[in-house]
């Protein structure tokens, strides 16, 4: 990671717990750039968060995120039409 840059994926934050140790760990390890993107997290998190990252990218930062897997719903005939 030594001089690259560096993008941490996240499916989704409920908290910044994982965000945090994963962006101090590639912080860690000498990246020259980090980029945080996830599709959906809390607003509170996204300052601590500027702090530690040079990017932060989320398509839909919301007041209260919960699970994040909620985020994920589809309805039993979506999945149907997708398998067929």
């Amino acid at each position: 990671m030594t001089g690259r840059t560096v993008v941490i994926v996240d499916d989704g934050l409920a908290t910044d717990a994982a965000a945090e140790a994963g962006g101090q760990v590639v912080r860690g390890r000498g990246a020259a750039r980090m980029v945080l993107a996830v599709p959906v997290g809390p607003t509170s998190v996204f300052a601590r968060l500027r702090r530690l990252a040079d990017e932060v990218v989320c398509l839909q930062a919301q007041p209260f995120v919960g699970a994040v897997g909620a985020w994920y719903q589809t309805s039993d005939t979506e999945v149907i039409a997708l398998l067929a």
